[in-house]
């Protein structure tokens, strides 16, 4: 899996976000210290950084929220948190400026879908947590943006570790109960994954 996603993030293009410094040109390595959650299993998450060093991408293979017929109780929400072990060169830190969020909606009239994440820095009392929510019906693709406006930086010479959790939720509102609604974050296709995009800055 880690090297679908390296290949298909040296595909994928940045966006703009606010005024840092460029990327540092050495390498970025990310160790997933731990994995935990029901949307996350062994094996099912992979993380990756860009070539560029202007992004990091995680990647699910079975994170799906589920509602109705042929459900489990606890199917209804699922969460994934990856404790990560971000390396980065000598004099120079990093935040998060934006993450987009895509996967995969079925929701029949009356259900509702919730997708959260949060994200901070180990030992940082900054923690940015935001929230999306859709109707149904819906039988499509979804996407999900998070500006963060005053990206926090993980202070110049601490190596804290990025902590990203993230849940899904699917409601059987007033739908059917005999049908059958679910939320993903899930796929085997790259374009679906999590990207976390870097904004950098030179330590003093």
């Amino acid at each position: 899996m880690i090297n679908t996603l390296v290949a298909v993030v040296m595909a994928m293009s940045t966006v703009a976000l606010p005024a840092a410094d460029s990327p540092p040109p050495g390498a970025v390595t990310v160790e997933v210290v731990t994995v935990n959650g029901s949307g996350c299993r062994p094996g099912t998450a992979a993380v990756a950084p860009s070539p560029d060093n202007a992004t990091l991408h995680v990647l699910y293979s079975d994170y799906l929220a589920a509602v109705g017929a042929g459900t489990r109780p606890t199917d209804y929400r699922k969460n994934c948190q990856l404790n990560l072990r971000v390396n980065v060169p000598q004099d120079f830190t990093f935040a998060i400026g934006q993450i987009d969020y895509r996967g995969f909606a079925h929701l029949e009239r009356g259900a509702t879908g919730t997708q959260r994440g949060t994200y901070y820095f180990a030992g940082m009392p900054q923690v940015t947590n935001k929230s999306h929510t859709w109707q149904g019906p819906l039988d499509d693709n979804w996407q999900a943006t998070d500006t963060i406006d005053t990206p926090f930086y993980r202070p110049c010479g601490v190596p804290g570790n990025l902590n990203i959790n993230t849940e899904l939720r699917v409601s059987v509102g007033t739908s059917d109960p005999k049908t059958t609604s679910y939320m993903a974050m899930d796929s085997t296709d790259a374009y679906f994954a999590t990207v976390y995009h870097l904004v950098w800055k030179r330590c003093p």
